[in-house]
Formats: C-alpha cells, structure tokens, sequence
C-alpha cells in the first residue's frame, strides 16, 4: 500500500497569496493613517508627565525652573536653588515623537506657570491636523 504525499498545489498558493493581498491593501492604508494619532497621543502624554514633574518641583523649590534653566531641570540641580529633592526623573528628557526637543518657557506667554509645547509634524508654530501644536495648556 503506498502513501500518497500531499501538498498544496500552484493554484492554491496563488490564490493564498491574492487573498492576502487583497487584506493588505485593505488593512495598510487605515493603520498608516494611524500613526500620526499615535504620535499626538504620545506627545499629550509627555507633556502631561512632563507638567506632572514639574508640579513635584515646584513643591520642593517653591518655583518652577526659568526658561533658561529648561526641563533639563528635572534631571540636574541648577545652581542657586534650595531645597532641590531630585533627579525628578530617571529617564532623560525625552524629543517629542518628531525628533523636536519639546519647548519649555517659565512664565508662559498668557501669564501662566509655564507652557510645554510640541510643535506637531511641521516642527513649526500652527499648524493644522498632524501639524498642529500640543501644548500643556
């Protein structure tokens, strides 16, 4: 009695191949357009961190960290102040999720405690859809 081998015919896989093709070019497009939702999203995220690590500062320094002193602040005292309790944070300061540095300013430009912004995709000031900016406001 003898075994017949059995295996997938051309046919077969071709039509695999297609049908795959098919779920690709119907799946790719909306996750592609997804990702600058996600890069907002974890932008947001930063900031509010950010701002979070800020709060924690303030308490132990009774200010927040000038714009000159920046967020780098968080991670090393800078000189002339009291009561620093940090690093703040032990990861670095992280770029915005388009490689910018994120902006720091001490007041903010409304008379704020400060203002952290990420400038979107555009890396610019304005802007609209993925290229608008997030700030912490």
């Amino acid at each position: 009695m003898k075994k017949q081998k059995r295996a997938f015919t051309l046919i077969e896989m071709l039509v695999v191949v297609l049908i795959l093709a098919i779920l690709a070019a119907l799946i790719v497009p909306r996750v592609v357009n997804r990702t600058g939702d996600a890069k907002r999203a974890k932008a947001a995220s930063d900031i509010a961190t950010l701002s979070g690590l800020l709060s924690q500062y303030k308490v132990d320094t009774d200010q927040f960290p000038t714009t000159e002193q920046g967020l780098m602040a968080l991670q090393s005292q800078p000189s002339g102040i009291n009561n620093w309790r940090g690093p703040y944070t032990q990861k670095a300061i992280s770029t915005d999720p388009w490689q910018n540095d994120y902006i720091y300013e001490s007041p903010g430009p409304d008379g704020q405690d400060f203002i952290i912004a990420s400038y979107g995709a555009d890396s610019a000031p304005g802007g609209e859809g993925d290229a608008s900016d997030i700030t912490s406001e």
